[in-house]
């Protein structure tokens, strides 16, 4: 299986998880709302593979041993509507997860629909529409 997926501007997204399966846990659930899947283990298991049709977003345990770290970073994950970014936040708050941000318009960006959230490990994701 390719881990590189190729698509836009970006090939993949890596994330270090503190706990791999914790963390496994809350992106099981809160990313299946958006459609997007778990494709599965892979470097024998250390990494979770995470995407639509192929890998396209990666949890990791850190290859150096050392914490993982992501101070200042956000990722953003796509949503059809606003009751699936609804759906994201319930189903990672459910999961493990901590509120950041709920869902709601963001007046920083026109028509702009989030929410936010910090995983197990503290790392900050969020799911946008636009209405």
């Amino acid at each position: 299986m390719s881990v590189i997926s190729g698509d836009g501007v970006f090939s993949h997204t890596m994330l270090g998880a503190k706990d791999l399966d914790a963390s496994v846990k809350f992106y099981d659930a809160a990313l299946a709302s958006l459609g997007v899947k778990n494709l599965g283990p892979f470097n024998d298991g250390n990494w979770m593979l995470y995407g639509k049709d192929k890998p396209a977003f990666l949890l990791v345990r850190p290859g150096n041993g050392q914490a993982p770290t992501s101070n200042g970073v956000t990722i953003g994950f796509a949503a059809a509507s606003p009751a699936d970014v609804d759906a994201f936040h319930a189903a990672g708050l459910a999961a493990g997860g901590t509120d950041e941000g709920a869902p709601g318009p963001r007046n920083h960006l026109p028509g702009a629909y989030a929410a936010y959230l910090r995983d197990p490990g503290g790392n900050k994701i969020c799911a946008y529409t636009f209405v």
